[in-house]
């Protein structure tokens, strides 16, 4: 059997044609496709789709179907693959000096195409779209869900560790009257953070987490946690540990994976979130254990699907005022980020948790409101 009709196979597998006439089907350009795909598997299929070999009219309902579908599962894992997680076993792909080159691959990209991306408070995280309409009112109400859960009160001092452009330190001060320290590893996010948030009384700094020394009444990890790779998560709960007062309680808002890994789809690690992993449930409570009590634990993963369908919303709308700086293969492998991972987050395969911890226990039990 050669490479086309395997991967032909795989497809229908899933309820995927190769050129046919739904949505979801996918449509191949250059023969080319299919032993790239047959040998690379994610990297293969995703490389093949930034070089114009192949298209599906809806990329995000094609991925739904192929994780629901569990072709991901079928693959055959590449040499390279293995010894990607071979690596990430044996070396910290996240020591402070990698951490910052890491960061700058993707955060600082430029201003402009993330203002154009996102919602009005530049939030890059989930939404909450509960009773939302909008992007903008699903990112606020997100910002006021974590304020509500930290149980924020006038006069704390609040730390947001992996802060980008400042969007919760900005809500939080504005809205609950409290000070915020903001740390990023981005020089670009950083000083626009500044210039969003002047005049209230937030301090954004450039800092990795393992240089914070001072003790905070509250704290919030806003979709940073996947940047910590494995062999540092007790080092960071350490850190969060250390500088949460004793009667605070410390925000982690994560991507989450089913499974147990130490890497990430090898082509979101190659394009766009290099060294980037999802933790597990296990991870976690590994990381956590003998440190924090788990007071709250929520789910709304269906949630990321809206999200960055509104993110390649405005990415695309906007393409026009981005296409001098940014080139069309650019705009394929940003179209092919945003829609994999709503398919992924429809198709149940990544988890969106927002956890609350606490050092001892909140006494009478922990309630938000």
């Amino acid at each position: 059997m050669n490479a086309k009709d395997i991967i032909t196979q795989l497809f229908a597998s899933a309820g995927i044609t190769v050129n046919g006439h739904n949505s979801w089907d996918i449509q191949v350009h250059n023969e080319h496709f299919y032993p790239q795909v047959l040998a690379a598997g994610s990297l293969g299929l995703g490389e093949s789709y930034m070089s114009n070999w192949w298209d599906s009219p809806r990329l995000d309902e094609f991925f739904h179907r192929l994780l629901r579908g569990e072709l991901d599962k079928k693959a055959r894992k590449s040499l390279a693959i293995k010894g990607e997680i071979l690596i990430s076993r044996l070396f910290n792909r996240q020591n402070p000096a990698k951490a910052y080159s890491n960061a700058v691959r993707h955060y600082d990209l430029g201003n402009d195409l993330f203002s154009q991306m996102l919602d009005q408070r530049m939030v890059y995280t989930c939404g909450f779209w509960r009773n939302a309409q909008t992007l903008n009112e699903a990112q606020e109400y997100k910002l006021d869900l974590t304020c509500r859960k930290l149980q924020l009160k006038p006069g704390m001092h609040v730390l947001d560790i992996g802060c980008g452009w400042g969007s919760f330190a900005k809500y939080a001060a504005e809205k609950y009257q409290v000070k915020v320290t903001g740390i990023t590893l981005s020089k670009e996010q950083a000083e626009l953070g500044r210039q969003l948030c002047k005049g209230l009384p937030v301090d954004i700094q450039l800092m990795d987490y393992r240089q914070l020394r001072q003790q905070y009444d509250a704290i919030a990890s806003l979709g940073m946690f996947e940047h910590v790779g494995l062999k540092n998560y007790r080092v960071y709960m350490q850190t969060v540990f250390n500088c949460l007062k004793e009667e605070g309680l410390f925000l982690l808002h994560t991507i989450g994976s089913n499974n147990s890994t130490a890497y990430i789809d090898p082509w979101i690690n190659k394009y766009i979130f290099p060294h980037s992993l999802l933790p597990s449930i296990r991870q976690i409570g590994k990381a956590i254990e003998g440190l924090f009590v788990m007071e709250h634990w929520e789910n709304f993963s269906v949630d990321y699907d809206k999200t960055l369908s509104a993110w390649f919303e405005n990415f695309s709308s906007n393409w026009n005022k981005l296409k001098a700086r940014y080139d069309d293969t650019f705009y394929r492998m940003w179209k092919y980020y945003l829609l994999s991972c709503a398919g992924s987050f429809r198709a149940r395969k990544n988890q969106l948790w927002q956890l609350v911890l606490s050092k001892k226990g909140v006494e009478g039990g922990y309630r938000f409101g």
